[in-house]
């Protein structure tokens, strides 16, 4: 073979390798940006679940005064959701406030004329629905995140995440399962 045959076998390796390249890079972005969108997702329905709470907690003191520690690990565990800036800071915030707000509905269960308030019952109505769009947010990130873990460790793709940074996603996990589960809210 001539020096050209081998100077153009050595063009197309090197074209091959660096399409190949810019093709992983490119779903690299592609996966991340869905990552991050996801992310987005959780957070608008936590945000969305974090500003329905202070109303929840004042239609349910209005009925049970003396039940101010409930309130203020309510209040504690919003200001801390609020504030958490990772995914694994987050689902532990969630699980708290989880927990608070199981402890303010079963509070809200010995009263029944607030059960029977219309302006609760909305707000109740309003926190299930915000759970379900939650949970579906959850599982649209764990996916994405999925996606992306799987493209970061495969190889050869690594290769190329690892030279432009990319890295794994953690997934939004609930350490206790019961915890995934919509509240049960029936007054």
């Amino acid at each position: 073979m001539s020096a050209a045959m081998w100077t153009i076998i050595a063009v197309v390796i090197v074209v091959v390798v660096l399409l190949y390249i810019v093709v992983t890079y490119n779903a690299l972005v592609r996966l991340r940006n869905m990552t991050r969108e996801a992310w987005s997702g959780i957070s608008v329905q936590l945000r969305r679940r974090t500003d329905l709470i202070p109303n929840l907690v004042e239609t349910v003191k209005a009925y049970a005064t003396h039940e101010k520690s409930v309130f203020e690990d309510i209040a504690t565990h919003r200001a801390t959701s609020i504030a958490a800036g990772t995914v694994p800071d987050q689902a532990r915030a969630e699980r708290a406030l989880g927990s608070a707000l199981g402890r303010l509905m079963a509070v809200a269960e010995a009263y029944p004329d607030l059960k029977a308030d219309a302006n609760f019952r909305n707000l109740q109505d309003n926190l299930s629905g915000i759970e379900d769009q939650l949970q579906m947010a959850r599982r649209y990130y764990n996916g994405a995140a999925r996606e992306q873990n799987i493209r970061v460790e495969s190889f050869p793709a690594n290769l190329v995440a690892q030279s432009f940074g990319f890295k794994q996603e953690p997934y939004f996990e609930l350490e206790n399962p019961a915890d995934a589960a919509v509240p049960h809210v029936s007054f």
